[in-house]
């Protein structure tokens, strides 16, 4: 069919007509498969990023976080465990000691001090290895993060140490894609 010739016929509605061509999609919702690396072969997880009016919620659940450890001995705790935003779309592993550094740094689009940017996200608590977190940002639109990275980090984020906020090893890590409404 040569729809050219319906100047008035839009099959997918007027506003989808060249959604399904372009390569600077406006996604509405966004998913992260999360799953551990070597230092905590168990986490799988799941991080939904949703557009809502004036920002973006972020709903997220995970299985096979390690259990609590308190600090000992001028260790820091396993756990609660910083959750972040990271700069870069990979998780290859790496280093089995150091793994997902190819994730980046932090995003941190408006270069502010940890603690206030973009990818700073709440700590999350784990029950028994599982956890589930929902929250809302103002600090993005769900086009923006797609194609970045999302971290569960060893440790508690401190909210103050540069540039990190001291959370320790990278866990486990997901990349970001927009899904199609």
């Amino acid at each position: 069919m040569n729809y050219f010739q319906y100047p008035n016929y839009y099959p997918y509605g007027y506003n989808d007509m060249f959604r399904y061509c372009s390569s600077n999609m406006q996604y509405k919702r966004a998913v992260a498969q999360i799953t551990g690396g070597p230092l905590a072969p168990d986490i799988r997880g799941t991080a939904v990023f949703t557009d809502v009016p004036g920002g973006t919620e972020v709903s997220v659940e995970i299985n096979g976080l390690p259990p609590y450890k308190p600090a000992t001995g001028g260790n820091p705790p396993i756990g609660p465990f910083g959750f972040h935003l990271h700069e870069n779309g990979s998780c290859a592993v790496g280093s089995s000691e150091d793994p997902f550094t190819s994730a980046g740094e932090h995003w941190n689009p408006n270069n502010q001090p940890h603690g206030n940017h973009p990818g700073d996200f709440p700590v999350i608590f784990s029950n028994n290895g599982y956890a589930r977190i929902t929250f809302f940002t103002n600090e993005f639109k769900v086009p923006q993060i797609v194609g970045k990275t999302i971290i569960i980090h060893e440790n508690p984020d401190d909210y103050r140490t540069q540039p990190s906020g001291a959370s320790g090893k990278r866990l486990a890590c997901g990349v970001i894609q927009g899904l199609m409404q």
